[in-house]
């Protein structure tokens, strides 16, 4: 069990607005009340360059820096590439994104599911189906044994690996109750009714709100995952607007520094996001890069994930539907491929938030996680047979793509890309300044092709449908051809793993 003897407790929630923020660990990361989210060099990038008629002699210098080096670009490259309105100009970026998503992360899209654990809230976000005061949401928090019935229907049922597990901020889904409930799904393994393996969660990172120093240190003691907090809106104006002052979360610079503190407490896995639609794009992606060049400038390491939600309908709110700054589907596969060009080495997640044509339209626009047979109801896994049954009364927002993992996973094949279920690298150290050397390399990318196939046999043999296991083995015969022309030495080594998979050995990794 974590040690949560160290961390605060406080006896209800305006306690715990009043006292909650320890203003200390925000200062040390402003010195000097200097601002990383430089709001007058984002309003000049914009005005300067973006709206300007882009120099294709220049993109094409940028677009080869970023295939080059996978080092962050400064905000006024990024702004360069906001510029371009050439459609076979942007043609040359998009294909760019897809060979660094390539170099970096192979022939890979990395699956998980979110799990959604409480919707109680203290805060007051105007565009959240959860805040503080929606009488039409009805509020939940899992038990331990409502947690391990959820585990069973992913690890057990639908053959996820990978959580990402999601809290509202509220006293009684502290740090300790976390770190219990991530223990909790590490813990719990299910035997797969058509093969009798046992299988279980292998990677849980969490969405919550930003934490202390010391209670980020209790929860990589129990092995979090990645860590996300979204700024929702890097616009201090804006930011100010959608969150109450009386609530924690309406401390701007308490939230924007909570990947500081997580780095600082040794959680070195953050994903970075923004809730696009409540600004204008451009100015939230030339934050993002502002964001990550400090963790780097403090830490020498960046957002291990980007995410890339959109506003979408919740209960009792009329912002997503009204809102200004909402963008269509052109405009968020143009903001994937800067993104990816502008950070070259890190993650991106595009989520079921989307529809099934948008997420299909940016698969080869530089992502490399999504979810699937995604329920995001308060124990809406166990409750609902059926996968893609929604309620808006007992969510934060509605899904846009109800799809099953047996049709996402037929249809990433489809296109000749695997679906990887590994977590290997985590639990082997691979994280933080070590893996961001080995992303920026390409030698990460590679490496867990190995692990990829081995997840996806698994999956294949567990779970799949006969229509998609069928397209899934010419998929790993592609892939193991060629590890047998990258890796010929130790082709064999990985072959013998493989055969112990096929045979029902599990959770088989190097």
């Amino acid at each position: 069990m974590a040690d949560c003897s160290q961390i605060r407790k406080f006896k209800d929630a305006a306690d715990y607005r009043k006292n909650f923020i320890i203003r200390e660990e925000v200062n040390k990361f402003l010195p000097g009340g200097k601002h990383f989210i430089d709001e007058v060099l984002i309003d000049r990038c914009i005005r300067e360059i973006a709206e300007k008629p882009a120099d294709p002699v220049k993109v094409r210098e940028i677009i080869a820096k970023s295939e080059s080096t996978c080092e962050t670009l400064l905000p006024e490259e990024t702004a360069t590439l906001m510029a371009v309105t050439d459609k076979d100009l942007f043609e040359e970026m998009r294909q760019a994104a897809d060979r660094i998503k390539h170099k970096v992360y192979d022939n890979r899209i990395v699956m998980f599911a979110p799990l959604y654990m409480s919707n109680l809230c203290v805060n007051g976000c105007k565009y959240c189906g959860f805040r503080e005061g929606n009488s039409s949401q009805m509020r939940r928090v899992l038990t331990m044994d409502e947690l391990k019935e959820e585990v069973d229907v992913l690890a057990g049922r639908i053959g996820h690996k990978r959580l990402i597990a999601v809290y509202g901020e509220h006293p009684s889904t502290s740090t300790e109750y976390i770190a219990e409930t991530i223990e909790t799904c590490y813990n719990r393994l299910v035997t797969v009714p058509r093969t009798g393996a046992k299988v279980g969660i292998r990677r849980v990172n969490v969405n919550a709100a930003p934490l202390p120093i010391a209670d980020l240190k209790v929860l990589r003691s129990v092995g979090i995952g990645t860590f996300q907090v979204f700024q929702e809106t890097y616009n201090r104006k804006l930011y100010e607007q959608m969150h109450p002052s009386w609530s924690v979360k309406g401390d701007y610079d308490w939230r924007v520094t909570a990947f500081h503190r997580c780095l600082e407490a040794g959680v070195d896995d953050v994903g970075l996001g923004v809730l696009y639609g409540l600004c204008d794009w451009r100015s939230e992606l030339l934050a993002t890069i502002l964001h990550a060049r400090d963790l780097e400038r403090w830490f020498n390491i960046g957002p291990h994930t980007l995410s890339f939600p959109r506003l979408e309908p919740a209960s009792g709110t009329r912002i997503p539907e009204e809102s200004p700054y909402l963008i269509d589907d052109d405009t968020f596969a143009r903001i994937l491929v800067i993104a990816r060009l502008s950070v070259p080495y890190t993650g991106m997640i595009v989520t079921a938030r989307e529809s099934p044509a948008s997420r299909n339209r940016v698969i080869n626009h530089g992502m490399t996680q999504l979810d699937c047979s995604s329920n995001i109801a308060i124990k809406g896994y166990s409750d609902f047979a059926n996968e893609s049954h929604q309620e808006k009364e007992r969510q934060q927002f509605m899904l846009g793509d109800n799809r099953s993992i047996d049709e996402m996973v037929r249809y990433l094949a489809s296109r000749d890309i695997i679906t990887s279920f590994c977590t290997a690298g985590y639990r082997c150290g691979r994280t933080g300044g070590c893996i961001m050397d080995a992303l920026k390399t390409g030698r990460e990318g590679k490496f867990c092709k190995i692990n990829a196939v081995l997840t996806f046999r698994e999956w294949l043999d567990d779970f799949a449908s006969d229509e998609t296991k069928a397209i899934g083995e010419k998929v790993i015969a592609s892939e193991l051809e060629g590890i047998r022309e990258w890796l010929p030495k130790f082709y064999p080594t990985v072959m013998e793993q493989y055969e112990k998979t096929c045979r029902g050995e599990r959770d088989l990794f190097f």
